[in-house]
């Protein structure tokens, strides 16, 4: 009869245990249904709402672990309590306390190594964008502005005085015009042509320059202190060619400058001029 009493109280033992056991298990199951369901979440949270909740869900599904772990550990403590088994052979019997304890957190963790592996979350949509092209900044040095064109025609000696116009003089015709500045200022060649006649050539005119521009027109520059070309020499729009002086009939220093359509046929050289795009005030 004593006997009898004591397999029916530890029946009675075994059976609580095994509810506790039951209950133990089912709490662990659902802090674990209850992680799976978190991290669902969690990955979802990453393409709807950025990083922000994300990290929110993170933090969800580290206190779902921390339930998951806990329901482990309580499992392990009533089964040290009751000295009984967990259901379908999850720990032994007789197995020691904290190697039972790790025995349950290694299989959790495996567990979640395995899901996380399977479930990986997709990466947030601004992190895996590309950082846009960043556009050059504008330089800040100013472009050199391309260089102007060299004129055709330029005037004989720029910024003279106009003392003398073409037309009749004194009683008789004065064929060109005369253009003061002080002694020795450069004279220039009006346009590119070649040098027909240099030095003491013509009477009355001291010395003197005549370049022939090859279209039927030459030009004379007269009364020079000295010349800086020869004859045959080519010559460009605005070379210097000599130098204003008072040489031949001259009352003062000054350049003499006519336009000859065929040699000595001298026609108006301030018209002549205007008609290429130099204008000269005063005639």
């Amino acid at each position: 009869m004593q006997d009898a009493n004591l397999n029916d109280e530890r029946t009675g033992s075994e059976e609580q245990a095994e509810a506790r056991t039951g209950r133990v298990v089912r709490l662990l199951q659902q802090g674990r249904r209850a992680h799976r369901a978190v991290r669902y979440k969690a990955r979802h949270a990453v393409q709807r709402v950025g990083r922000h909740a994300a990290q929110r869900a993170r933090n969800a599904a580290r206190r779902g672990r921390s339930l998951s772990l806990g329901a482990a550990a309580l499992t392990v403590a009533t089964l040290a309590a009751v000295g009984g088994s967990a259901p379908g052979g999850l720990l032994p019997q007789s197995a020691d306390t904290s190697a039972v304890a790790q025995a349950v957190l290694d299989h959790s963790a495996t567990q979640r190594a395995d899901r996380s592996t399977r479930t990986a979350p997709s990466a947030s949509p601004s992190a895996t964008a590309a950082a846009p092209t960043a556009s050059p900044a504008p330089s800040s040095t100013p472009k050199p502005a391309p260089p102007k064109p060299k004129p055709a025609w330029v005037s004989p000696m720029p910024g003279a005085t106009v003392t003398s116009c073409f037309g009749m003089r004194w009683g008789v015709q004065h064929a060109g015009m005369d253009l003061a500045l002080p002694p020795g200022t450069p004279v220039h060649a009006v346009g590119a042509g070649t040098v027909e006649a240099a030095g003491w050539i013509y009477a009355g005119y001291g010395i003197s320059v005549v370049i022939n521009h090859g279209n039927g027109y030459l030009t004379h520059y007269a009364h020079l202190s000295r010349i800086t070309v020869s004859p045959g020499q080519k010559v460009s729009a605005g070379q210097q060619i000599g130098a204003e002086g008072s040489t031949g009939d001259s009352t003062g220093p000054h350049l003499h400058f006519e336009v000859h359509k065929g040699m000595w046929n001298q026609i108006e050289p301030a018209k002549w001029l205007r008609d290429r795009g130099v204008h000269i005030p005063g005639c």
